[in-house]
Formats: structure tokens, C-alpha cells, sequence
């Protein structure tokens, strides 16, 4: 059975709206990629800011109480950097291997 100029049409039409939805729909992944982004960065500040400040104020208090040689509010703000970092760390590992196994499944 040989093709007819309609059913040519038809093909074309179809191929062209499959098309442009599959562009739409990558350009509305890539927006909202945008919005997650911003809020990864969020995230990650506030993962370190608050091990920083909680680890400076506990210093400050052991600082007044339990006198040292040393300085407990830098001791203990590097440690709540540190653990900050490893918090933050994590949870971005965590995040890019789920972007990446749904980018696989929607690959397939």
C-alpha cells in the first residue's frame, strides 16, 4: 500500500508536535533545574553555617567558664566548619546520584 500525500501530512504534522514537545518539555526540566540549583546553594550554607555558629557559641561559653591556653570558640568553629563541610559534602553526593539515575531513566 503506497503512502498518500495525506497520510505524508499526517506523519510530518506527528513527527513535528513530538518534536517540539520533547523541546518543551527539556526547556521546563532545565528551568526548574535552575530553581534547584538555588536552593542546593541554600542548603549548603545553611548546613555549614549552623555546625559554625553553634560550634563558635559553645565556644564563647567554654571560653568564659573553663579558660584554656587555647581558644575554644576557634577550636570549635573550625570543628563545626568542618563538620558542616562533610554534611554539606554528603548531601550533595547524595543528590547528584539521584539526578543522575533519573537522567538514566529517562534516557531509556
Amino acid at each position: 500500500m503506497e503512502p498518500t500525500p495525506h497520510n505524508k501530512d499526517n506523519n510530518f504534522f506527528s513527527n513535528e508536535v513530538a518534536r517540539k514537545e520533547k523541546q518543551k518539555l527539556k526547556a521546563l526540566h532545565e528551568n526548574s533545574s535552575v530553581w534547584f540549583g538555588l536552593g542546593m546553594i541554600g542548603m549548603i550554607g545553611w548546613s555549614i553555617a549552623v555546625p559554625s555558629l553553634l560550634g563558635a557559641a559553645l565556644g564563647i561559653w567554654l571560653d568564659k567558664t573553663h579558660a584554656q591556653s587555647f581558644s575554644w570558640t576557634l577550636s570549635l568553629l573550625i570543628a563545626g566548619v568542618l563538620t558542616g563541610s562533610i554534611i554539606a559534602w554528603y548531601w550533595v553526593d547524595k543528590e547528584d546520584k539521584e539526578m543522575h539515575n533519573n537522567k538514566e531513566k529517562n534516557d531509556e
